[in-house]
C-alpha cells in the first residue's frame, strides 16, 4: 500500500488516546483549562461516572465566537505567546485537549467573553464540527461532555464501573484542588455533591495547610511539618507528615512543579530516602510538595497527560528536597504523631462501672470505657471476691520505690512516676501526662548512637573477600554502579570493572558481610539507573543499626527504677528522630491535662 495521509478524523481520535484515556482525563483537561483562563469558581458535573455526560463550568474570562473557532482544531493555543516550549507558564499548551476530546464524544462549547453582551456556542460530534451560533449564558465557559467514546466503543469495554471512574475524577479535582487554594472547586455525581472546596483566605501557606485539610484530613494538617527552603532558580515549599502518621502505600504522596500534579520517579524516590532512618521500608509518609522553578529549567512537555517532567538538575532538586525534609525531620523529631483523640478512648459512661470482669482481663484503656457488667450486682457480698482479687493483684505487683533523691533536672518529657506491665512509662508533664514505651525509646537512642558512629568514621569498616565476586550485569547498569564507585568505598564495598558486562567485588561492609553479595549489587545497579542515586545499600547499613539497636535495648518486660526512666527521657530529650522508633512507630503518646478533666466532667 503506498504511503497516504490520514483524514483529519483519523489523526484526532489518535491523538485522542493518548489525551484522553478515560473521563477523569477529561476532567483533568477541562479544569485546567478553566484555570489558564482566570476562572476563581470551577464546577463539575458528572452522569454515570462521566460516561454519559461531563460538565465544567468556570467563571474565566470566556472565549469569543472566532477563538471558539480555533479552539477546537489541533495545535491552536492561546498559551505559547513566544512559541517558546522552554518557557511554558500555563497548566496546557498543546493546543489538543478539546479536538481529541471532540473526536471521541459530542462535545459543546458555551462560552461568554468579558465585557460581552452574548454568549456563543459550538459543537463537535465525533470529529465533525459545526457553526457558531448565538446562546444564553453568564461570564465564563461551559464545557458539555456526551457520550463519551461514543465513536470509538472499543475503548468503552476498558472503563470500570462508574463508582470507579466517579472516584478518580474526584482524585483529579482534590489533586488540582491542592495546588490552586485560591479557586473554589465543587463536582457533583448524580445529582449529589461529592466534593466541595471553597476559597481560602490568608497567606499562601496558611490558605494552602486549610485546603491540605480539606482534601486530606485534618489529621495530616494537625501532624505535619512545614517545608519552605529554596536555591537559586528551586523553590520547594509544603508539608510532611511526622514520621508517626504513614501509610501502607504511596498514594498520600502528592507533589507539585510550577502547580501542575506530577507522578516523578525521581522526587517519589528523593522522598523515600530522605524518611530511610525513621520510617518502615514499608511504609510511606504522607505530603503535599510544592516545587516552584524556573520554567527555562524544567522540561513539562515529556509525556502527552503531563504528568511526567524532566530537570534540568535533577541532582539540585532531589537535593534540596533531601535536605529540607531532613531538616523538617530533625526540627520535629522529638514530636509524635498526636494521633489519639479523646473520641477514641472515652465514652460517656451510660451506667456506674462494675468490677464483674477482673481487672487482669481488662483490654488496653478499657479503665476509660464503661464495662459492662456480665453479673449484675446483687450484694455487698457478693463482690468481696472481686475486691480480693483487686487487692491480690496490688501486692504482687509492689510499685517502684521512690529513690531517696527527686531528680532536678526536668525536660518536655517530665519527670517518670511509674511503670506499668514492665512495658511502658507514665510521666508527668506541666499540662498532662505521657506514655512512653521505653523499648521504642531506647532502640531510637540506641540506634541514633550507632549511626553516629559510622557516620564520624572517615571510611566504614570493610571486610576482604575470600574469593572476590564477580557479578553480572548489563551494560547500563555497570556503567551507572561503576560511576559511584568512589562513594560505595567510602562505606565499605569496593568494586572495581569486570570484562565487558560485570564488575568485580573485593570487600564489603563488615556491618553486612553476610549479605548476599550478588543481590546486593543487583539491587545497586538497578536502583542507581531508575533513580539515579544509591539508597540500597545505606538502607542495608541502617537497617543492620537498626537491628543491633533493637537487640541491645532496654526490652519490653524488663522492671526499671524512677532513676533509670528518668534517664531515658533526658536521653530522648537529646536524641534525634526520639519521637519514633526506628520503624516509624510513636515512643510516646500525650494525653493532655484538659482531655483528663473532660473524662471526669470537670471541664
Amino acid at each position: 500500500m503506498p504511503i497516504r495521509i490520514l483524514p483529519e478524523n483519523l489523526i484526532n481520535q489518535i491523538a485522542a488516546g493518548e489525551v484522553v484515556e478515560r473521563p477523569a482525563s477529561v476532567v483533568k483537561e477541562l479544569v485546567e483549562n478553566a484555570i489558564d483562563a482566570g476562572a476563581d469558581e470551577i464546577a463539575v458535573s458528572l452522569t454515570d461516572g462521566g460516561k454519559s455526560l461531563i460538565t465544567v463550568t468556570d467563571n474565566g474570562k470566556g472565549m469569543s465566537p472566532d477563538d471558539l473557532k480555533l479552539a477546537v482544531k489541533r495545535h491552536a493555543t492561546s498559551k505559547l505567546p513566544d512559541d517558546n516550549l522552554f518557557n511554558i507558564k500555563h497548566l496546557g499548551f498543546r493546543g489538543e485537549a478539546l479536538p481529541s476530546i471532540g473526536s471521541v464524544s459530542r462535545l459543546l462549547i458555551i462560552s461568554r467573553e468579558k465585557g460581552a453582551d452574548e454568549a456563543w456556542q459550538i459543537e463537535v460530534n465525533g470529529g465533525k464540527v459545526s457553526e457558531v451560533s448565538p446562546a444564553a449564558h453568564a461570564k465564563g465557559t461551559r464545557m458539555e461532555v456526551r457520550d463519551l467514546f461514543f465513536a470509538t466503543p472499543a475503548r468503552l469495554k476498558f472503563l470500570k464501573a462508574d463508582t470507579s471512574e466517579a472516584a478518580a475524577c474526584i482524585d483529579v479535582i482534590n489533586r488540582i484542588a491542592m495546588a490552586n487554594p485560591q479557586i473554589s472547586f465543587s463536582l457533583e455525581s448524580e445529582g449529589r455533591k461529592r466534593v466541595r472546596f471553597d476559597t481560602c483566605q490568608g497567606e499562601l501557606f496558611e490558605a494552602r495547610l486549610k485546603r491540605l485539610s480539606e482534601a486530606m484530613g485534618a489529621e495530616f494538617a494537625q501532624n505535619s511539618l512545614q517545608i519552605d527552603v529554596s536555591r537559586e532558580d528551586v523553590r520547594i515549599s509544603g508539608y510532611i507528615s511526622l514520621p508517626t502518621l504513614n501509610k501502607a502505600n504511596s498514594l498520600a504522596q502528592y507533589l507539585f512543579v510550577n502547580s501542575r500534579p506530577v507522578r516523578d520517579k525521581m522526587l517519589l524516590g528523593a522522598l523515600k530516602g530522605a524518611y530511610q532512618d525513621v520510617l518502615a521500608s514499608n511504609r510511606y509518609p504522607m505530603c503535599a510538595l510544592f516545587i516552584d522553578i524556573d520554567p527555562a529549567y524544567v522540561d513539562v512537555n515529556v509525556h502527552p497527560a503531563k504528568a511526567e517532567v524532566r530537570f534540568f538538575d535533577s541532582a539540585k532538586v532531589r537535593g534540596l528536597l533531601v535536605g529540607a525534609i531532613r531538616q523538617a525531620l530533625s526540627f520535629g523529631d522529638k514530636q509524635a504523631a498526636e494521633t489519639i483523640h479523646l473520641e477514641e478512648i472515652t465514652q460517656k459512661p451510660e451506667m456506674p462501672l462494675s468490677f464483674a470482669e477482673p481487672v487482669s482481663q481488662m483490654r488496653p484503656h478499657s479503665f476509660m470505657k464503661p464495662m459492662p457488667s456480665r453479673v449484675p450486682p446483687r450484694r455487698m457480698e457478693a463482690d468481696l471476691p472481686q475486691m480480693d482479687a483487686l487487692y491480690s493483684i496490688r501486692t504482687q505487683n509492689p510499685p517502684t520505690p521512690e529513690p531517696t533523691a527527686q531528680p532536678q533536672e526536668v525536660g518536655p518529657l517530665g519527670l517518670a512516676k511509674a511503670q506499668f506491665h514492665n512495658t511502658y512509662i507514665i510521666s508527668q508533664a506541666e499540662d498532662g501526662i505521657i506514655l512512653i514505651d521505653q523499648h521504642a525509646a531506647h532502640e531510637r537512642i540506641t540506634m541514633e548512637k550507632l549511626k553516629e558512629g559510622l557516620l564520624n568514621g572517615k571510611q566504614a569498616v570493610s571486610q576482604m573477600l575470600l574469593i572476590p565476586e564477580v557479578v553480572d550485569l548489563s551494560a547500563s547498569e555497570k556503567e551507572h554502579i561503576l560511576s559511584q564507585a568512589e562513594n560505595f568505598a567510602k562505606l565499605g564495598l569496593k568494586l572495581e570493572a569486570f570484562g565487558v558486562s560485570a564488575v568485580l567485588v573485593r570487600e564489603v561492609p563488615a556491618l553486612i558481610a553476610d549479605t548476599d553479595v550478588k543481590k546486593l549489587i543487583q539491587d545497586l545497579a538497578a536502583e542507581i539507573a531508575e533513580w539515579g542515586t544509591a539508597l540500597s545499600l545505606t538502607d542495608k547499613l541502617h537497617h543492620i543499626c537498626a537491628t543491633m539497636a533493637c537487640h541491645g535495648s532496654v526490652r519490653a518486660g524488663r522492671a526499671l527504677n524512677l532513676d533509670e526512666m528518668n534517664r531515658l527521657l533526658r536521653d530522648m530529650e537529646k536524641t534525634e528522630h526520639s519521637g519514633q522508633c526506628n520503624h516509624g512507630r510513636p515512643t510516646y503518646v500525650k494525653l493532655r491535662l484538659t482531655d483528663i478533666e473532660k473524662l471526669f466532667d470537670r471541664r
